[in-house]
Parts: structure tokens; C-alpha cells; sequence
């Protein structure tokens, strides 16, 4: 026989709640309004709008000769040649300045030295200053030579036949850039963490296979977007060139200007061809930056594309929901 006291208590089962439709006394949520976004936005818009709008209907710039010049074959072969000083520079410079770099980093004081003078020198002094110089090197040198070293000479050549402006530049700027582009690397080598250079030493490696499989790879995504500057920087400072009469592009619509007197159209030509380029190359760039950046983050960066795709698909789904909560039958309310 079972007692009172031997029996469990069954506890009390709760009803289950129900949720409420929502009544008139709640407080509708309203979404955080950005007025101050929307008005700096409007302002921004408003002057861009006058910007272009005075660049446009502005009969000083010439459009119609714009046009004109645009594509003429002294303006192109100016800009091949602008395009090539560029790629001839950005090579030998990083490849000179790999090896300063790594003579920067040597156990060797006497490489450090000569690499960290080197770069001093070449910073110190300015692009003109030095195209100049190596331009009037024929004052200094007027013959070089080929031989014993402090001994006799047994090919000599002039300095006035071999330097000519095209090769005067060429060496100009990529021992500009060689000094700019070593401490690009350098930067890049120290931005990998010691652990990366022990481990490959526990395992046996050598230096240089470190250095080449391990501590590049992943040096170079710090070495890519700064080379990216320095490309397109690179390739606005050979408009520079045109002081030694190089036919560059900016060269080569002075000449034209110079025989028709339209400046203004003539410069507004190879602003545009440099805009042009240099958004090739910064959307070159960013698909670089995105290539080197795996391992690095769990997803890549989206491209621009696949960034629109997205906006696209959010709107989509923005107006789906907005269609579906309009369609959606009211519940509650008068019977």
C-alpha cells in the first residue's frame, strides 16, 4: 500500500505561452536615420556635378581637338615609349634592388655598407639633379674603357657615342629606382616573422632556398602594393625625360603644341593617356595584391565585379522582402 508520503508530486505543467499580436500600445521600431551621411553625401555629389559640368561645357579645353590629337602617331609612339622606359626601369630596378637588399641584410659589414651608401646617395639627391648629371657625364669621363684594373686599357670607347639621351635616361632612373625598390624588398623581407627563416633552418635548408621558397613568397604581400605605387609613379616620372629631349608622350605633345599653339588640348591629351594607363594598372594591381593574399585570410577579397554581383543580390532581396511584408494579410484587428 502506498502512502502519501511515498507518492511524487507531478509538477504542474505551464500552458503554453502564446505570442501576442502586437497591440497598439507597443512602440513600433523605427531604423536609425543617417541624416548626416545623406546630406555630406548630397553635398559631395553637388560638387562633382559643378566639377564636371564646368570641365565639360568649357570651350577652352578644345574637346573637338582633343579628339583630334588623341591618337595621332606621335602621340602613341610617345606613349610606347613612355610604356617602355617604364617596364625597363621597373625590371633592372627591382632586380638591382633584390640584390642591395640582400646585400642590405648580409652578415657581411662590408656589403651592408656599400648598399646602405648606396641607397643614402641616390635618395639624397633629386631625379632632375641626377638625369642631368649622367647626361653631361661626358664632361667627367670622356672616354670609357675596358682592361687591367689600374693597368692598360684595351677597349676604349667615347662617352659622347655610347650615352645617347634614350640610354641616358634609361640608366637615370633605374639608379633611381634601384635605391627605392631595395628598400621596398628589404621592408618586405623583415615583415616575415623570424619563426618562418628558423623552421627552414631546423629542416636544413639553405639560405638561399629560404630565402627564395619560404621568405619571398610571403614578403611579397608587402612588396606588391608599394611596387604598385612605385610602377605607377614610375610611370608618371618619365614625363620627366622630356628635359633631355627624349620623345616621350609629354614630349611629344610639346612638339605639337609647339607648332599649332593649342597647349591646353595638347596637355589635356596626355593627362587623359595617363589616366588611362594608370587605371590599367592599378586594377592590375589589386588582382595581384588578391593572388598573393591566399593563406593570408580565410576568403579572398571579393573583385569588383563579384562586389556588384552582391549589391545586386542584396537589393533583390531587399525588394522581395518589402513585396512579401506588403502581401502579407493583417492579423488582429476588427472582426
Amino acid at each position: 500500500m502506498v502512502t502519501p508520503s511515498e507518492v511524487t508530486p507531478v509538477p504542474a505543467t505551464k500552458p503554453p505561452i502564446r505570442a501576442s499580436a502586437p497591440g497598439p500600445d507597443m512602440p513600433r521600431i523605427v531604423p536609425r536615420r543617417h541624416g548626416g551621411r545623406w546630406l555630406t553625401a548630397t553635398v559631395a555629389v553637388l560638387l562633382f556635378a559643378m566639377v564636371l559640368n564646368s570641365v565639360v561645357r568649357n570651350d577652352a579645353f578644345q574637346w573637338s581637338v582633343v579628339g583630334r590629337y588623341f591618337t595621332t602617331a606621335a602621340v602613341l609612339d610617345g606613349l610606347l615609349l613612355s610604356l617602355w622606359l617604364t617596364a625597363v626601369v621597373m625590371v633592372l630596378g627591382f632586380l638591382l634592388g633584390t640584390v642591395l637588399a640582400v646585400m642590405r641584410l648580409s652578415a657581411n659589414p662590408v656589403l651592408r655598407t656599400l648598399s646602405w651608401g648606396y641607397v643614402w646617395i641616390f635618395r639624397s639627391t633629386p631625379l632632375l639633379v641626377q638625369l642631368l648629371f649622367w647626361f653631361n657625364i661626358g664632361a667627367l669621363y670622356p672616354t670609357l674603357g675596358l682592361g687591367v684594373p689600374f693597368g692598360p686599357q684595351f677597349v676604349t670607347v667615347k662617352t659622347v657615342n655610347l650615352l645617347g639621351p634614350t640610354l641616358t635616361a634609361v640608366i637615370g632612373l633605374t639608379l633611381h629606382e634601384t635605391a627605392y625598390a631595395a628598400e621596398v624588398v628589404r621592408g618586405g623581407i623583415l615583415s616575415v616573422d623570424s619563426g618562418q627563416t628558423e623552421a627552414a633552418q631546423a629542416l636544413g635548408l639553405s639560405r638561399r632556398r629560404t630565402l627564395r621558397r619560404i621568405v619571398v613568397p610571403q614578403a611579397m604581400r608587402s612588396i606588391v602594393p608599394t611596387a604598385g605605387n612605385m610602377l605607377i609613379g614610375t610611370l608618371k616620372g618619365t614625363s620627366i625625360v622630356s628635359v633631355l629631349a627624349v620623345h616621350d608622350l609629354l614630349y611629344s605633345v610639346q612638339l605639337i603644341y609647339n607648332q599649332t599653339y593649342r597647349v591646353i588640348p595638347l596637355l589635356m591629351v596626355a593627362t587623359l593617356w595617363y589616366i588611362a594607363v594608370t587605371t590599367v594598372l592599378s586594377a592590375g594591381q589589386f588582382y595581384v595584391e588578391r593572388y598573393y593574399a591566399r593563406g593570408d585570410s580565410r576568403a579572398l577579397p571579393p573583385t569588383p565585379l563579384q562586389r556588384l554581383r552582391g549589391h545586386l543580390t542584396a537589393v533583390r532581396h531587399r525588394l522581395s522582402a518589402t513585396t512579401a511584408a506588403d502581401a502579407r494579410p493583417v492579423i488582429g484587428g476588427d472582426r
